[in-house]
C-alpha cells in the first residue's frame, strides 16, 4: 500500500482551469504556454518539499516528464500521479474520427484489437477489456522510467461509468494497474459516497478516492453528511481537492478543518505563485504534521 504524501501538487492552473474566474483561467493559460514556465512553478513546489505532481495526461505533461527524466539526480524524489484519460484529447479524436476511428487512432495499427474493431465486435466483452487495457498503456507511455506509485481515473470517466452502471470497467482498470504496473489504482469523482458503494460492490476495498472535500460543501455531490459518514467509516482513503472552495474559505480555516477529518490522507492543490505554494505547505505542516 503506497504511503501518499500529505500534500500533492495539481495541474489545473497550467491548463486554464479555474472554477471561479474565467478571466484568471485565461491569464493562466497564456502564462503557461511554455514548458519552462510550468517547470519554474514545479521547481518551487519541489524545493518546498512537495514531491508529488498529480497531473492529467495532457500532451504538455509529456514535456514535463521528459524534463524530469533528463535530470534524474535533481528529481530523484519526484513522483507523478497520472490522472487518465485526458478527456479533451479523446473528445477531439471522436469529433475528428468518429467513435471507432478514435479508438483506432489511439491503438496500435496491428493486432487483434484492430481486427476486432474492423469487424465491428468492439462491444464484445473481451474486446472491451482489451481496449481498456491498451488505452491505459498508451496513456502511461509518457511516464516510462518515472515514479508513478498511484494512478487515477479522471472524474469525467469515473462518473460517466458510474452513471451508466458500467462499474466493471473500473474493476478492469484496478486490476490492470495492479497487475501490470504494481502500483495503486485510484479514482477521482464528484460523488464520493456513490462511488465508494459501487467500488465495494466490485470487490475493491478501501479505495483511494479523490473528491471535493471542504467545510462549506462546495461541489460535494452526494451530500455533505454522506461524505463525513464515509470518511469516518474507515472504508476510504481520501484525497481532498477544492479544500479552499475556490477561495470561499480562508486558507488557515480550510486546512485546520480538513486536518481534523478522519480518512483524509492527502490534499491536492494548485497554485501558480511561490507565495501560495509556501503558504499552503506551511499550513499543512502546521495542522497535519511536517513530513518525517
Amino acid at each position: 500500500m503506497a504511503q501518499m504524501d500529505r500534500l500533492l501538487f495539481g495541474d489545473n492552473q497550467f491548463f486554464g482551469i479555474n472554477h471561479m474566474s474565467e478571466e484568471k483561467a485565461r491569464a493562466q493559460a497564456m502564462r503557461f504556454q511554455k514548458t519552462d514556465a510550468i517547470m519554474e512553478v514545479l521547481d518551487v513546489a519541489y524545493a518546498e518539499g512537495i514531491r508529488t505532481f498529480m497531473c492529467t495526461t495532457h500532451d504538455r505533461i509529456t514535456e514535463v516528464a521528459d524534463r524530469v527524466r533528463a535530470d534524474p539526480v535533481r528529481y530523484a524524489d519526484f513522483r507523478f500521479y497520472p490522472c487518465m484519460p485526458y478527456a479533451h484529447k479523446y473528445a477531439n479524436a471522436v469529433t475528428d474520427h468518429g467513435m471507432v476511428g478514435a479508438l483506432r487512432h489511439f491503438m496500435p495499427s496491428d493486432g487483434v484489437l484492430s481486427t476486432a474493431l474492423t469487424g465491428g465486435r468492439a462491444l464484445a466483452t473481451k474486446e472491451v477489456d482489451g481496449i481498456a487495457k491498451v488505452l491505459i498503456d498508451m496513456e502511461m507511455k509518457m511516464f516510462h522510467g518515472l515514479q508513478t506509485p498511484v494512478i487515477f481515473v479522471q472524474n469525467v470517466f469515473t462518473d460517466l461509468l458510474l452513471g451508466m452502471g458500467f462499474t466493471r470497467a473500473l474493476r478492469i482498470f484496478h486490476d490492470h494497474v495492479v497487475t501490470k504496473y504494481g502500483v495503486e489504482p485510484a479514482f477521482i469523482t464528484m460523488n464520493m459516497p456513490m462511488l465508494l458503494e459501487a467500488l465495494e460492490k466490485e470487490g475493491i476495498e478501501r479505495p483511494i478516492i479523490c473528491a471535493n472535500i471542504n467545510k462549506i460543501g462546495f461541489r460535494m455531490s452526494g451530500g455533505f453528511d454522506a461524505y463525513l459518514d464515509a470518511l469516518r467509516s474507515g472504508r476510504v482513503r481520501a484525497v481532498a481537492m477544492s479544500v479552499y472552495a475556490s477561495g470561499a474559505i480562508p486558507p488557515d480555516e480550510a486546512i485546520h478543518w480538513i486536518s481534523e477529518l478522519p480518512g483524509v490522507e492527502s490534499i491536492v492543490f494548485g497554485a501558480s505563485s511561490a507565495g501560495n505554494i509556501r503558504g499552503t505547505k506551511a499550513l499543512v505542516d502546521k495542522y497535519m504534521g511536517a513530513p518525517a
